[in-house]
């Protein structure tokens, strides 16, 4: 998949891109489930489960507990609950998230899940990859490569009617992990 290095980009589109990666890579695959990351991550995840009527078996999860940097920021003001409403043990779970980019928050994604049990496979989905990875950390299906500049940041917005958009911002602290 090409790089993108625009700073325009059409979140609908790359969420198409990235529903009909997730419903191929998902055909004939058992106990499958889809859990986002809140909460660009969960809101991909809620589109995908209502698009691949996996309403049923789909969660959530808040990462703040688990982030290696906890201790250095504190409690994010807006922590949400993680629910998880379906057996974890050897389920095959689609991992949601909207911006990857270090990959600290998928590897602290991932230590949540364990929490509730062991899957059979994790497979993790991003609406953009960003590069810049301090983990060995690579998603299964993305939407679109996107390459930015020093000091810039992706950030996923959901309108009221639903409707997803991406920018690209300027960072005034660290940037989205």
């Amino acid at each position: 998949m090409p790089i993108t290095t625009t700073t325009d980009f059409d979140a609908e589109a790359l969420y198409r891109t990235l529903l009909e990666q997730v419903r191929a890579g998902l055909a004939g695959v058992p106990d499958a489930a889809i859990v986002g990351i809140h909460s660009g991550g969960a809101w991909l995840a809620q589109r995908l489960a209502a698009d691949l009527d996996l309403t049923n078996r789909l969660g959530s999860i808040d990462v703040s507990f688990y982030r290696d940097d906890y201790a250095k920021k504190g409690l994010h003001p807006d922590v949400k609950p993680t629910h998880i409403g379906f057996n974890v043990d050897r389920a095959n779970i689609v991992l949601v998230d909207d911006v990857l980019y270090t990959g600290r928050t998928t590897r602290a994604a991932i230590n949540v899940l364990f929490d509730y049990g062991r899957p059979a496979r994790i497979m993790l989905a991003a609406l953009a990859d960003r590069a810049g990875r301090e983990l060995p950390v690579a998603a299964d299906f993305v939407g679109v490569h996107a390459e930015l500049a020093p000091g810039q940041s992706l950030s996923l917005q959901r309108g009221e009617d639903g409707a997803l958009s991406l920018t690209v911002e300027d960072d005034a602290e660290e940037p989205h992990a």
